[in-house]
């Protein structure tokens, strides 16, 4: 890596949480810390560190020994946002801007970058400090997999094992008692993590927020598995699926957050439904939290590493305003711009929708 001017970077992990962060604050402090001889500031939970000025010193020994843990050492938030700083006063939430206050901040550590770890939210306020004149570089995070400008993200894989593991324990109670068991697993407006899972889990029914449902096709799934004598079925469901017609779950919303919209509850929606038009019970898992938790799986080390190494490149080049990214099978970067405000989801030809399809497994259709 060719030696430039660059002497003091900062790093922060903004969003929700998920398996390889540490990961890739390892591999982006250590790689800098050998080859620049650069001193490394860690910013504390996510842009609220950035804007309230809280920082550690990441030093040799910080990084080493944390590949494994999830987490972040760093923490989080996937409410800060330095242009629209949420705040309560009274009974009310009032957002204000606040990116004075962060430029401040990253000029009085003499900083001469930045990386952001995170998802499509904090690539998009990334973008923004970018057009502020900050020197950013980016790192696609998310288990959703939906962040645009790459083909893959670090924590998808660790999260996919999770819940293909949780339908390989759900298909034991389920032939026992008889029964539609549904998993409930997370993904926002995409539906990377159902299909992903579903496939490997030998889901019946994989139900996505990019396929609307018909709710007699999803019965007629079950039951002509019931006519066939067997007597269970396996249902994944994205947390943005909806029926034909019908709108996503909203199990709250969260004011002052750059999406306010928290998804949940189209696991008891379709348990429900189900066994009120087939008769056959049913059973909904809601995975939750626990998909972001836990080490990352080996692919994600490897991966995350590989994505820090890329984002420490770039510093090192002055490549300022772009973003790590895995396309055509390899390694490479593409522009912020390209990245903020949007959100990658499965493509109606997708081949993994044929794959499953010719194994009989039902979208709902």
């Amino acid at each position: 890596m060719a030696k430039t001017d660059v002497s003091r970077i900062g790093i922060l992990t903004g969003g929700g949480d998920c398996p390889g962060l540490n990961a890739v604050i390892r591999a982006v402090a250590k790689t800098l810390m050998h080859e620049q001889g650069a001193e490394i500031v860690g910013f504390l939970d996510g842009y609220d560190g950035l804007v309230t000025d809280r920082t550690i010193p990441i030093e040799w020994e910080t990084v080493s020994n944390i590949l494994t843990q999830g987490g972040t050492i760093l923490g989080t938030s996937n409410t800060a946002n330095p242009f629209q700083w949420a705040e309560k006063q009274g009974d009310e939430i009032v957002t204000t801007d606040r990116s004075d206050q962060a430029l401040a901040v990253l000029s009085k550590h003499r900083l001469d970058g930045l990386v952001v770890i995170g998802g499509d939210g904090s690539m998009t306020i990334a973008g923004e400090l970018a057009k502020r004149g900050v020197s950013i570089v980016g790192v696609p995070k998310t288990i959703d997999n939906d962040v645009p400008g790459t083909e893959r993200t670090f924590g998808f894989q660790s999260a996919v094992a999770v819940a293909t593991d949780a339908l390989d324990r759900l298909h034991t109670t389920a032939s026992a008692h008889h029964r539609v068991m549904v998993a409930e697993v997370m993904g926002r407006y995409a539906g990377w993590l159902a299909l992903h899972a579903g496939i490997a889990g030998g889901a019946d029914v994989i139900l996505i927020p990019e396929i609307p449902f018909d709710w007699n096709a999803v019965f007629e799934a079950c039951l002509r598995r019931a006519r066939k004598g067997k007597r269970f079925s396996i249902i994944c469901v994205a947390e943005g699926a909806r029926p034909e017609g019908g709108k996503m779950v909203v199990r709250r919303r969260v004011e002052g957050s750059p999406d306010p919209v928290r998804l949940g509850g189209i696991g008891r929606l379709v348990t429900g439904t189900i066994e009120q038009n087939t008769g056959i019970v049913s059973r909904a898992t809601i995975l939750g939290y626990v998909q972001r938790g836990g080490s990352p799986c080996p692919f994600d080390r490897v991966f995350a590493t590989s994505l820090g190494y890329k984002a420490a490149q770039l510093v090192a080049d002055g490549n300022w305003g772009r973003m790590a990214s895995w396309q055509n099978g390899r390694l490479t970067d593409t522009g912020l711009e390209d990245v903020a405000g949007g959100s990658r989801t499965v493509p109606l030809d997708h081949p993994l929708l044929a794959v499953a399809r010719s194994v009989g497994t039902s979208f709902g259709e």
